[in-house]
């Protein structure tokens, strides 16, 4: 049955479930598939993925590339399992689950921002389809087990698990791009008052109507506001599910998922097509600034006469 499996699965993922045939370790028993990891993760954490070569984790190993090729058949093996390696979290108790599905689910994002925090290069593995190793699985398991109670379809359950870890992976790639930034030193563009003072000589209510009222305030670059912009985010995501969950068990009318919009072509007749709208916009703005101000002054002017006229009449 193993080897039935093994022809099925790549390689890779037959060696994380240990049913792909292992080669015999030499007398000194010092070179394994968990050191090959372990080593390339450890690089990878220095350096990050790029750094990671067959011909590093040998010299690292202190072994020849070709004696890896007897435990790995290639670098995307080793990718791979880098991967399932980094998803062996600690995972709560059956016991632990409690009834608040709230607090499961919002545990179980957060683990995704913990894994990019610990290991800054595991969202640049690429995504080649479904989970198939055990970790990936266990975590996957973990978050459908938060979900076991929710009257929701089995499809349901997997389109909520996408959403949230879509979103946390999202979120630790902002949070982890903005903390190599500063570390390498350079200088955070989200902060200071003399960067917020020349952004807003550029962000102009008439270019950026919705945009420059934030920019002027402040709000678009002081960073300094108290709010958590994930866990505000989370919160929201999980709003719209118990509101799904309500409509469900209420027997209230459920909004049917909309297709996906068609997206606009990328072609060059297009841009310019998009780039003369802005423009006539940009007219429009300006043409309803000066109706507004010679409004203004009409309204100034027929202020004045009436003032005038007055006068006059008081003088008679």
């Amino acid at each position: 049955m193993a080897d039935e499996v093994e022809e099925v699965l790549p390689r890779a993922v037959a060696l994380s479930w240990g049913v792909a045939e292992r080669p015999q370790r030499g007398p000194k028993r010092e070179l394994s598939i968990e050191r090959i990891i372990d080593t390339a993760v450890a690089v990878a954490d220095q350096e990050g993925l790029g750094a990671v070569s067959m011909s590093r984790i040998a010299t690292e190993l202190g072994f020849t590339t070709m004696s890896l090729y007897r435990y790995v058949t290639s670098k995307d093996d080793v990718l791979a399992l880098m991967q399932d390696a980094v998803c062996d979290i600690p995972i709560p108790a059956e016991d632990d689950r409690g009834t608040d599905w709230r607090s499961g689910l919002r545990r179980w994002a957060m683990a995704s921002i913990e894994v990019i925090q610990a290991h800054p290069w595991f969202p640049d593995l690429p995504i080649s389809g479904i989970p198939l190793m055990p970790n990936n699985l266990a975590v996957l398991d973990w978050g459908l087990r938060e979900m076991r109670d929710l009257p929701l379809t089995d499809a349901e359950k997997m389109g909520t698990a996408l959403l949230l870890s879509s979103y946390a992976r999202a979120a630790g790639v902002v949070e982890r791009d903005v903390r190599q930034s500063r570390e390498k030193g350079a200088q955070p563009p989200q902060s200071g008052e003399a960067f917020t003072a020349a952004l807003a000589e550029l962000v102009t209510p008439e270019r950026f109507p919705d945009l420059a009222p934030l920019v002027a305030s402040g709000g678009y670059t002081d960073g300094e506001d108290e709010q958590d912009d994930f866990a505000f985010g989370l919160e929201r995501i999980l709003d719209g599910i118990e509101r799904y969950i309500t409509a469900r068990t209420s027997g209230e009318p459920i909004v049917a998922a909309e297709p996906r919009p068609e997206p606009i072509p990328h072609d060059k007749a297009v841009r310019e097509a998009a780039n003369q709208r802005r423009e006539a916009e940009k007219a429009l703005r300006e043409a309803r600034k000066r109706e507004r101000e010679t409004i203004a002054r009409a309204r100034e002017r027929i202020a004045r006469d009436k003032e005038r006229e007055e006068r006059e009449r008081e003088r008679r």
